[in-house]
């Protein structure tokens, strides 16, 4: 019995997903748990698993290719099974919310076989030549290519220009751009009568389109920035002891070849802060407010297409070095989107720092449902006027964002005093 492929929901937030690469061809023997196909979701690259035994006989999404979850992908049959009846429908979205499916016109869906004679194309080509269009650009001169095209080309550092296209009306396609790199330098030339498109440097703009993780994160910060009502509470913090025991402790670190950064002591304290202030390490849930027991610290990282929030779970229990150590290999599989969901999903209150990019001071939008995130600036040698004296002391600034339907302004200030006492004599953090 043939078994459809679905695009499958492999995380808590995914709404769609794209095809980064298939792992089987068409043809291809398949058993049921055997990993097909690689899926780039709003968080992360995950891999996708077959449902049963068979052959892969038609994949539906071409890599680059997206479709919502619940969309069929792929089918998997026997050699002889009739699937005509998946492949007229397969696209139709299971869920029954009325979508239309996507059709090779769909910029999403990355078409491969090109079955008549690509537009531009001038005369008759000579026998045994492939008929190719020059790359053609829409009204403001952008070049037509998929979204794997452009990706491949940019990572290969191959100017779109210089391929000539044999998608529909001369898009641009993954294998244009195979053929182009392995053609070498040499650009591809134009048939008489196609005016070259413009340079990418003389284009007007380029329209970018989105990651998944950047829909996402679109997304996300509308649901909050809008609904949830934000208030800010700024600190000043003398870290001078702060940045006198980190030296101590990497000291002591050193014949094991490990080390402790600020933001490692910034989350162990705001860690331990949270749990002398339970409210602060909460969740707004419509109807209740959820607070936690357990203190799961999310780190904003950076990485190339957006921001991910890997979790330190039971950070209040954990060391400064073990914090270091945990944070550095989230952060480094975050980068390669290698992260599993439960890595980046449950957080009970979130920071991110900046100061590592030369920031002073500002402020970060909240993650719902969690009530609170702390935006931590960088630390900067400032005059401060002490017993009547100026001088010169290593300050920070860090801004909690609220959510003032879970947390007043006394208690976000009660759980910064705690944090700023704990930062300004680290030995407190142990109490």
């Amino acid at each position: 019995m043939a078994t459809k492929v679905h695009m499958e929901a492999l995380s808590p937030t995914m709404e769609e997903g794209q095809v980064v690469k298939w792992l089987k061809s068409e043809g291809d023997g398949v058993k049921n748990g055997d990993i097909i196909a690689e899926i780039e979701t709003d968080k992360a690259t995950m891999e996708l698993t077959a449902r049963g035994d068979g052959i892969l006989r038609v994949i539906l999404v071409k890599e680059g290719g997206i479709a919502p979850v619940g969309n069929v992908i792929a089918v998997i049959a026997s050699e002889d099974e009739d699937i005509s009846e998946f492949a007229a429908a397969a696209l139709a979205p299971s869920d029954g919310n009325g979508a239309g499916p996507m059709t090779s016109d769909d910029p999403r869906v990355e078409v491969e076989d090109v079955g008549s004679e690509p537009v531009g194309a001038v005369g008759a080509p000579a026998v045994g030549a492939p008929v190719v269009a020059a790359p053609v650009g829409d009204e403001a001169g952008r070049i037509k290519a998929s979204p794997l095209a452009r990706r491949l080309a940019v990572e290969s550092g191959l100017q779109l220009s210089a391929v000539a296209g044999s998608g529909p009306s001369g898009r641009i396609i993954k294998r244009d751009v195979e053929a182009a790199l392995a053609a070498g330098p040499s650009p591809a030339v134009a048939p008489v009568g196609i005016s070259p498109p413009l340079a990418a440097s003389e284009a007007d703009y380029e329209d970018v389109p989105l990651t998944q993780m950047r829909k996402t994160i679109a997304r996300r910060l509308a649901e909050s920035i809008g609904p949830v009502p934000h208030f800010f509470l700024t600190v000043d913090v003398d870290m001078g002891r702060a940045i006198e025991a980190r030296r101590t402790i990497n000291a002591m670190l050193e014949a094991e070849g490990k080390k402790i950064s600020l933001n490692d002591l910034i989350i162990r304290a705001t860690a331990a802060a949270l749990r002398r202030h339970p409210a602060c390490n909460a969740h707004w849930l419509g109807d209740a407010i959820r607070r936690f027991n357990r203190v799961h610290v999310g780190v904003a990282v950076a990485i190339d297409d957006g921001l991910i929030t890997p979790i330190i779970r039971d950070a209040d229990s954990k060391g400064v070095a073990q914090i270091a150590t945990e944070i550095r290999e989230l952060a480094g599989r975050a980068r390669q989107k290698k992260l599993q969901p439960e890595e980046y999903t449950g957080a009970t209150f979130s920071i991110s720092n900046l100061g590592m990019f030369g920031i002073h001071e500002f402020t970060a939008v909240i993650n719902p449902p969690e009530a609170g995130i702390l935006a931590v600036g960088g630390v900067e040698e400032t005059p401060v006027v002490e017993d009547g004296q100026v001088v010169v002391r290593s300050r920070m600034k860090m801004t909690m964002s609220c959510d003032h339907r879970v947390i007043d302004g006394a208690l976000g200030a009660a759980f910064l005093g705690t944090l700023k006492k704990m930062l300004e004599e680290p030995t407190a953090i142990l109490l």
